[in-house]
């Protein structure tokens, strides 16, 4: 018989709200959460400085640490020459021909014309080879169409392909220019570093694990209610929490998810009967300004259904 009710006992103890839900209240207990960022490398490099230590408080945007850029940097620097040659021939292409060529090309069309009928007239009279007029006429048409070429200016499609190398360039510029920025690491929120995987001098590589960054301003509670409880749960609702650290204060939450999905009651529950019983995850957002609560630490819950 002892063995009997110690077995009920445990199972009171761990499952929420045994014999405290009293129709005006739903009790319940879970653990403390923070929500914790992993800062990963964008680009890889060796690490040249750190700013922070493990406890570190920062604020958005702070700086974490520095990755060197040199090779970033000349990769950055070729690529924005690339983009600028590409550029101009696009404008080229756009613009046209100068006039001033145009007038070149017309003056070697009327020479290379002249010379040919030269030919032509001394090789009427073999006074040239038929090698020397075949080199006339070709002179002769490359010229003609040397000036027809840039009378007409860039053709459609070679004012599209040299936009299309342009702006290729340009997002290759765009791309190391934000790995150059990445190698400077900044908070993404505010927080606490409560891990620092790196050292200086250490190489990392893109998507390397940097640092852990804890929210603390608001912490958040996980608690199970069951099915016949949930209908008495809203969002907005408030909660009073309370810690064994703390005995006498209690802190004050609300509701601000409810799973929509049931799940079974958590293995570790003593009995088959109780592991079978569906409950429902709803999750309490706690402030924290002052910073006393702690990730990980168990924190009794009291929903008062009477005002929600």
């Amino acid at each position: 018989m002892k063995y009997i009710f110690s077995i009920t006992l445990i199972t009171c103890i761990i499952m929420s709200g045994c014999g405290k839900n009293d129709g005006a209240t739903i009790s319940s207990t879970g653990t403390i959460e923070a929500t914790d960022v992993v800062i990963s490398a964008q680009a890889g490099g060796v690490v040249q400085r750190l700013f922070v230590e493990e406890g570190t408080a920062v604020q958005t945007g702070d700086t974490l640490l520095v990755i060197n850029d040199v090779d970033w940097r000349f990769q950055y620097e070729q690529s924005a020459a690339g983009f600028d040659m590409a550029e101009a021939q696009f404008q080229l292409a756009v613009k046209g021909s100068r006039a001033e060529d145009i007038a070149q090309a017309e003056a070697n069309y009327r020479n290379a014309e002249a010379d040919r009928k030269r030919i032509e007239e001394l090789w009427q009279t073999k006074s040239v080879t038929d090698k020397q007029l075949d080199d006339a006429r070709m002179r002769f048409t490359v010229a003609e169409q040397t000036r027809e070429k840039l009378k007409r200016g860039s053709r459609p499609e070679e004012i599209t392909l040299a936009r299309a190398r342009r702006d290729q360039a340009k997002a290759q510029m765009k791309s190391l220019r934000k790995k150059l920025d990445d190698c400077i690491v900044r908070a993404p929120m505010n927080g606490v570093v409560t891990k620092r995987f790196v050292e200086t001098g250490e190489l990392v590589g893109s998507g390397s694990s940097l640092i852990r960054l804890d929210d603390l301003s608001d912490m958040d509670i996980t608690i199970y209610v069951s099915e016949t409880e949930l209908p008495k749960v809203v969002l907005g609702q408030k909660a009073s929490i309370s810690v064994d650290a703390f005995p006498n204060r209690n802190f004050e939450g609300q509701v601000v998810f409810i799973s929509p999905t049931a799940e079974f009651t958590p293995k570790n529950i003593q009995t088959n009967e109780e592991r079978t019983k569906l409950v429902f995850g709803v999750k309490i957002k706690v402030p924290n300004s002052d910073g006393v609560l702690k990730a990980g630490i168990p924190a009794d819950v009291t929903l008062d259904v009477a005002k929600p």
